[in-house]
């Protein structure tokens, strides 16, 4: 039998509204240590999003390269594959992969020049085969496409959609080659950090403002003939078109408020020859995080419950009621002092509307997305609905031009 533990988005060194999440991220780490030992894992794969920007603190970087040294050092596993995602600098991740490669560890950071560079063939110690990973990691419109000029915005979409398509095809069927002459019954794993048809994002975790109309949205039928799909990108755990080894592991912790409450997993994926029995692993909460709404009354009343508890918490507090409360948030930051509650986020939009009532929409920069901020200016501007859609699509081929520019600095 062969053991694989799929995890994905880490996204270490992320903090939520200023606030540092280290003991986190650490306690993760050293939960998922654990988890591996406990689950005699052969193989963990990470798809993706390893750290949270291309350029991540020393603090990072130190609890990714202490975790990779113990698993080593405790032969936690025999083999860990880890694939680049939109949010991980490739140089960054490769840089080390030739000393990371004497503990068993595979970097793929970015697409390799060589197709067949992205194929794997994972074996035992006594060099039997024990698998084929297909590590594909984040691809960039450059990757997959030709740069033709005039095109349409569709046309660039589907030249962007069938060059994923075929990166997919190309890489399944050297796999199959592969297995084929090593005449082994062993599985076939995909790894990929994309976007899929009827995905679910939550709101503001940093994936769904990426993505206007079918921007990048990948259809099942890309991952026919794998025996197993590891995916990353999106921080909710679930399966691709009810396909039960095509799947998200999500992201290990709440990355905002948003995902506050939802459980987070690691995927568990137990091989008889090329025959998967998958189930999924609940991650702990390290630190609980809760958005609470309402009026001054029920907002200072929820406060009081939760400092009663006395458990350590992250609060976002929305305020919904209709009076002007002009010094809300010196309030309710007074009122948790000396506890174990923290307030990282009081949103009270209302004062904003009232003391400025000719604007319709004024928000701080950091409550806004860069989306939010475009849709404001096309308003602004009465652009004609006609031509949104276009114009949202552009604006998202820039974002994502840049991201690629930075990923690559």
């Amino acid at each position: 039998m062969l053991h694989i533990l799929h995890t994905s988005d880490w996204h270490l060194g992320r903090q939520l509204y200023g606030q540092n999440r280290h003991a986190e991220f650490q306690a993760f780490l050293q939960w998922l240590q654990q988890t591996m030992q406990a689950q005699h894992t052969d193989v963990l794969l990470i798809a993706g999003d390893v750290f949270d920007t291309i350029t991540p603190n020393h603090a990072a970087q130190e609890l990714y390269y202490q975790f990779l040294a113990h698993c080593a050092a405790e032969n936690l596993c025999q083999h860990i594959v880890i694939i680049g995602g939109n949010h991980d600098s490739a140089s960054f991740l490769n840089a080390p992969k030739s000393l990371l490669s004497a503990l068993n560890v595979t970097v793929i950071g970015a697409a390799t020049e060589h197709l067949e560079d992205e194929v794997l063939v994972l074996r035992h110690t006594d060099h039997t085969p024990m698998a084929i990973v297909c590590a594909v990691p984040y691809l960039r419109d450059r990757d997959v496409r030709l740069n033709l000029e005039n095109q349409s915005i569709d046309n660039k979409q589907q030249a962007l959609l069938q060059g994923i398509r075929q990166h997919y095809q190309n890489i399944y069927l050297h796999a199959q080659n592969i297995r084929e002459q090593l005449a082994a019954d062993i599985p076939i794993i995909a790894m990929g950090h994309l976007f899929t048809q009827g995905g679910v994002t939550i709101d503001a975790d940093g994936v769904r403002e990426l993505y206007v109309g079918t921007l990048a949205h990948i259809g099942v039928d890309v991952f026919a003939g794998f025996d197993y799909v590891a995916l990353g990108h999106l921080h909710v755990p679930q399966t691709v078109a009810k396909t039960e080894h095509i799947r998200y592991c999500g992201s290990p912790i709440a990355m905002g408020f948003g995902e506050a409450g939802q459980q987070k997993q690691v995927v568990s994926v137990t091989f008889t020859g090329r025959s998967p029995q998958i189930h999924c692993i609940d991650i702990p909460v390290f630190h609980v995080l809760k958005r609470i709404t309402g009026n001054e009354a029920s907002l200072r009343q929820q406060l009081q419950y939760l400092i009663a508890q006395a458990q350590p918490i992250y609060i976002e507090a929305v305020y919904q009621g209709n009076e002007m409360v002009a010094d809300l948030s010196q309030q309710l930051h007074d009122l948790v002092k000396n506890s174990v509650v923290t307030i990282l986020r009081v949103h009270n939009r209302q004062f904003i509307h009232q003391v400025l009532p000719h604007q319709t929409e004024v928000y701080a920069l950091p409550d806004l997305t860069p989306e939010e901020v475009f849709d404001a200016c096309l308003q602004q501007h009465d652009i004609a609905d006609t031509e949104k859609t276009a114009l949202r699509l552009s604006h998202q081929q820039v974002l994502q031009q840049i991201q690629q520019q930075d990923a690559d600095s």
